[in-house]
């Protein structure tokens, strides 16, 4: 069983700065090219007008993209960056599951493009998708990644 810590830091909820903690983003399965993670939608993110607000959606897109491909790049002392975040608000979101899937388009040496979609649990329509390119960088400090090629971030 592999755990939060043996992936990369701040995955979980509970070690993650307040704003990413404030999406309620929370990671499932992690792997080198794709991800599946989940959100639980309600008041906290809403707008004024009661719908889930556009940037619970691009925080979500930037993290899921963000997080995997780290983990993909992580054996070889590096972690991504996004440096361009382009999301599409499909149809509004008011309360309830929405299932995240990230999935890389391209991996390159210092450049990566990942995919990201958030679809509602209970009608399985698209409510945003976005498409974040990330930058390859040299880890921090003197960190490194782990041996680990996947995880279920459910089980711990």
């Amino acid at each position: 069983m592999n755990t939060n810590e043996d992936v990369l830091p701040g995955m979980a909820l509970d070690e993650a700065s307040d704003f990413v903690a404030a999406s309620g983003f929370i990671v499932d399965e992690v792997d080198k090219t794709f991800l599946r993670g989940h959100v639980e939608l309600g008041a906290n993110h809403h707008t004024p007008w009661g719908v889930v607000h556009g940037g619970l959606f691009t925080t979500i897109v930037e993290s899921a993209a963000s997080i995997a491909a780290s983990y993909a790049v992580k054996n070889d002392g590096q972690f991504a960056v996004g440096v361009h975040n382009a999301t599409d608000f499909l149809r509004p979101g008011s309360a309830g599951l929405a299932r995240v899937e990230a999935t890389a388009l391209h991996q390159g040496r210092t450049q990566q493009l990942w995919e990201v979609v958030i679809t509602d649990d209970a009608s399985s329509k698209v409510l945003a998708r976005g498409q974040l390119r990330l930058q390859n960088v040299p880890l921090p400090d003197g960190r490194t990644g782990t041996q680990n090629e996947g995880i279920n971030a459910g089980e711990s």
